[in-house]
């Protein structure tokens, strides 16, 4: 899959590691990992389940990576 960079997708908490404080975004059957920072309310804290936006950037771990994640509602 050709990532959609500098779109705005929305996706769901799927994974969620407080103490690293990372985690993993799913989103048309892609996961996206993205850390804490990224998260733009800034309470570096994400519950699995979560409704999100974010957008896609390249990483530096070379895999696309979630960016300015931000909580939505539920469809």
């Amino acid at each position: 899959m050709t990532a959609r960079v500098g779109i705005r997708l929305e996706g769901v908490v799927v994974a969620y590691d407080d103490h690293a404080g990372f985690g993993e975004v799913e989103a048309g059957g892609t996961r996206y990992w993205f850390h804490c920072t990224a998260l733009l309310d800034g309470s570096r804290h994400a519950e699995v389940g979560q409704h999100v936006t974010f957008r896609v950037v390249p990483g530096l771990r070379g895999r696309w990576e979630a960016t300015e994640v931000t909580s939505r509602p539920p469809p």
